[in-house]
């Protein structure tokens, strides 16, 4: 189907008689035409966004109306409307979907009228999971990870010990359930999944960085932690390996925008941090004071190594 249905014009023709220009919007942005939401109609709702006098909650409740559409586009580009919104409206929208007990629920949305239903409503119910997550995020930490402040002087390499353990394993269930997306470039196969990869893509850079830096400062505080927060570090950064394999799988997808590439992480740094975590829970803490000088040598080398091997990626 291309082009704008009967449907979408009398819903737009309704909404010009009623006044409501940012319904008005939202029916343009999520039409049933096969490509991806118009940029001039994104442009208005981001600029509504802004307006302090725009009913931010009415403005979402709209975009949720139209992903109980039975059309797989309508709540495909709703979705996607709503990412944009996340991703470029200001912050009080976000905010107001952080607030809400419950997003979008299309675990078991199913088009089956369409020729591209069955497939592309697999994407939906993924694409709505990972949006559900990216709100929760937001509610946890109080932040959206992908908009940080990055470098060395950023939040995620200033984080104290404790938040830092308690911050990672969040943005690892956002990466997860970004990558859970799944599509294959043969999947990629009409302008509204494509425009949903794109803010997914750019998601995952953002989001990858607030990670990596995550990592780089538990790695360097790893040697100065008690043994509890050693056994959670451990498993931040085995887990961090996992997902730096599955984000090099998810960004070959999207091999034409490969001025990007991923430097591998230091999977012979975990000798070190299993052998330092063995130390604390084998031996005393006399015993430990005895190798001090060693474990000192032990320390700075595998720091410096974090450091050299894992710096390179903070670019990204």
């Amino acid at each position: 189907m291309s082009g704008q249905s009967i449907t979408d014009r009398i819903a737009a023709a309704q909404h010009s008689m009623t006044g409501s220009a940012i319904s008005k919007a939202v029916c343009k942005a999520t039409t049933h035409e096969v490509s991806g939401p118009k940029k001039k109609h994104l442009d208005y709702l981001i600029h509504c966004t802004n307006e302090m006098n725009v009913n931010v909650p009415q403005l979402a409740d709209t975009l949720f109306e139209r992903t109980t559409n039975s059309s797989w586009v309508v709540v495909f580009k709703a979705l996607i409307t709503t990412h944009h919104l996340m991703m470029y409206g200001n912050e009080r929208f976000i905010q107001y979907l952080a607030s809400r007990n419950t997003l979008f629920n299309l675990n078991n949305f199913l088009d089956k009228g369409a020729l591209q239903g069955y497939d592309m409503s697999t994407f939906i119910r993924r694409y709505s999971r990972y949006l559900n997550e990216k709100a929760l995020s937001y509610r946890l930490v109080a932040v959206d990870f992908t908009k940080m402040k990055r470098g060395i002087d950023g939040v995620m390499r200033t984080m104290n010990t404790e938040k830092l353990v308690k911050t990672l394993p969040i943005i690892q269930n956002q990466l997860d359930a970004l990558l859970d997306f799944q599509a294959n470039p043969n999947e990629l196969t009409n302008g509204v999944i494509n425009a949903a990869f794109m803010l997914l893509f750019k998601d995952s850079i953002r989001l990858f960085a607030a990670y990596n830096e995550g990592v780089i400062n538990l790695l360097e505080k790893y040697f100065d932690m008690k043994k509890n927060q050693c056994k959670d570090a451990l498993d931040i950064y085995k887990k961090f390996l996992y997902r730096m394999t599955k984000l090099s799988e998810f960004l070959k997808v999207a091999e034409f925008l490969t001025c990007l590439f991923l430097l591998q992480a230091p999977s012979s740094l975990l000798e070190a941090l299993e052998q330092h975590l063995a130390s604390l829970e084998g031996k005393k803490t006399k015993e430990l004071s005895a190798d001090n000088s060693s474990s000192d040598i032990v320390n700075r080398r595998s720091t410096n190594e974090v450091r050299s091997h894992m710096s390179g990626k903070q670019g990204s």
